[in-house]
Order: C-alpha cells, then sequence, then structure tokens
C-alpha cells in the first residue's frame, strides 16, 4: 500500500497514529482470516473473525469524530462516499456472520476475499487520500477534541492508547472545553450534551412517540409533553397536583409505593404493562437524582408497544414508495 504519511512525525496519541497502529492489526488479521479454511478449520476462522468486526469502532470513530470535523472545514466527501464504504463492509460481515450461524463454511470461503479486499482497499484510500488531507485540514485543537470524544467509542488496540497531548486524561462527561458552534446559540439554553431553544424542546417532547410526565421531590406534577396521541389522556389542570390524585384510586397505593422507595434510594426503576383499549401499554417509572444522588422526582412514561411487539428480523430499506 501506498503511504504518503510519516507516521515518525505524529506524536504518540494523536487519533490518526492509532490509526495506523490499528493498520497493523487489521493487516494481520485479514491475512490469518485469508490463510483459514472454515471448512477444516471453522473454530479457528471464528475467532479470527470475530477480533476482524472490532473494526466497527475504527468505522465509529471515523464516522462519528473524524468527518464531523471534516465537515466543518468543508469537506463532506468523506461523510458520503467512505462512510458508503463502511457500510458495504458492514454488509459482507453480516453475510459471512449469517454463514456462519448456519454453518456453512463453503459460503464463507467464497465470501472471505471480497471482504478482505474491501479492507485493504478501503486502508488504501484512508491512507492515501482521507488521512493526508485530514492532518492538513485541521489543527491541533481539532485533533485534541477529536480524540476525547474517542474515548467513548474505542480502538481495536489490546491496551488503551496514551493520551493526546499527553497530559491528565478528562472524561467525556466532564469535559467542559469551549468550542466553536456552527450554530447560533440565540435564544438557547445549555443543556449537557448540546443546546437547544424553548421552541426545540416543546418539538423534541410533542415529536417524541412517548407519554412523560415528571412529578418533582415534593410529589407535585410540574410537566407533560403534550404528544399527537397520548397513551392517556392528561389537561394542563395536572400541573401543580399532587400525583396521588392523578390516578385511580384503586393504582394509588402501587404509586405511593414507588415513590416511598424511590425517595428513600431503595430502588431506582419500576416497570409495568396492561392491556388498553386493545393495545398492549407499557409504563415504567425512574427516580430523579442529581449528581449527589439527592431525590429530585420521577419520571413516568408510557408507550404504546403493541406494534412493536411484531416486530421480527431486520428492516434495513425504505419503504415509502
Amino acid at each position: 500500500m501506498n503511504n504518503n504519511i510519516d507516521i515518525a512525525t505524529l506524536p504518540e496519541g494523536h487519533p490518526v497514529s492509532i490509526y495506523y497502529q490499528e493498520r497493523e492489526i487489521i493487516i494481520g488479521l485479514c491475512e490469518e482470516l485469508s490463510a483459514a479454511d472454515a471448512e477444516a478449520e471453522l473454530q479457528k476462522y471464528t475467532n479470527i473473525f470475530n477480533q476482524l468486526q472490532t473494526i466497527e469502532k475504527r468505522f465509529a470513530r471515523k464516522e462519528n469524530q473524524l468527518f464531523p470535523f471534516l465537515e466543518k472545514k468543508g469537506w463532506n466527501g468523506p461523510s458520503q462516499g467512505m462512510w458508503s464504504f463502511h457500510d458495504n463492509l458492514r454488509e459482507q460481515f453480516r453475510l459471512i456472520q449469517y454463514y456462519l450461524k448456519t454453518n456453512n463454511p463453503k459460503k464463507i470461503n467464497v465470501n472471505t476475499p471480497f471482504l478482505v479486499d474491501g479492507i485493504y482497499r478501503l486502508m488504501q484510500v484512508e491512507e492515501t487520500v482521507l488521512f493526508p488531507n485530514a492532518l492538513d485540514l485541521l489543527d491541533e485543537k481539532d485533533w485534541i477534541i477529536m480524540r476525547i470524544g474517542e474515548e467513548e467509542i474505542g480502538w481495536m488496540l489490546p491496551e488503551f492508547p496514551i493520551p493526546f497531548p499527553n497530559l491528565e486524561y478528562i472524561h467525556p462527561s466532564e469535559d467542559f472545553t469551549k468550542r466553536e458552534m456552527t450554530f447560533s446559540l440565540e435564544n438557547t439554553s445549555h443543556y449537557d450534551e448540546g443546546y437547544m431553544t424553548v421552541e426545540q424542546v416543546n418539538l423534541l417532547f410533542k415529536t417524541m412517540p412517548l407519554d412523560l410526565t415528571y412529578v418533582d421531590e415534593n410529589d407535585k406534577v410540574i410537566f407533560y409533553n403534550r404528544g399527537e396521541e397520548r397513551v392517556f389522556p392528561r389537561s394542563s389542570g395536572i400541573i401543580g397536583r399532587e400525583v396521588k390524585f392523578c390516578h385511580p384510586p384503586k393504582s394509588v397505593g402501587t404509586v405511593l409505593k414507588i415513590l416511598e422507595e424511590f425517595r428513600k434510594g431503595t430502588k431506582n426503576e419500576s416497570s409495568f404493562w396492561i392491556n388498553y383499549k386493545e393495545r398492549l401499554i407499557y409504563i415504567r417509572y425512574f427516580a430523579v437524582r442529581d449528581v449527589d444522588l439527592k431525590y429530585k422526582g420521577v419520571i413516568e412514561m408510557s408507550q404504546d408497544i403493541t406494534d412493536i411487539k411484531k416486530i421480527e428480523g431486520e428492516k434495513r430499506l425504505l419503504d415509502w414508495d
């Protein structure tokens, strides 16, 4: 393969340096997989194949970390062409996985070269186009922020790579670095994982196919979402009302028991499912706690799962036509 990058010039822990560390692992696994005869040594083949499947972490880092940074610089090609390449390889993995499950080693041997060749071609494009251009377009600050996000996805490496830059590691949940936003922050509020306006928040709750009700630590209803099709009727009159008056008398005892255990900290979740108007309804209660684990109320979530329970197999194609 061609290599237009002098790896020695990259600092240890740099995202591109890690991609090249993974490259050696991938080449070794591809060689082993190509040499393994699924008909004669199926278990050996399976073990190698399962290791190679961890290449999904590499795909996920590119799609969710590298590509967005390149988009900000105006280069959208990888987000389109290379992502499609990833999906083609995912299909190859799924096909061989199917033949492993159905014990068809002959088909496995036929399809393995297509998978291996596809991986080699992808890495060639990475090394001759993607990584050189990415190094030209992105600065050190971009790579540092990118690397922090990669911690959540993971790598194919046997050991956790050293930090980049080689400073104290900051977990993404504790990373409060201010970044340039590619959208307007006017009239927005800052949430743990982003920014939204009041209108966007309302639209989010209205669009969610769930009934949500929030009861605060004083057992008062302070919020519910107004979806298009609610499972149970709600009106604005319940806001500020004690939750024990918002349920039928026969279920109040159960609700109060849940609140009691949540408040004591002995439980954090409770689930029920009932038949209601010929539909199967899934009802869940979740304790809400702050960073100090202090009880701050409960979320009640109801969802019609009648059609969800009928789902079988997979659906990967759009069937709007």
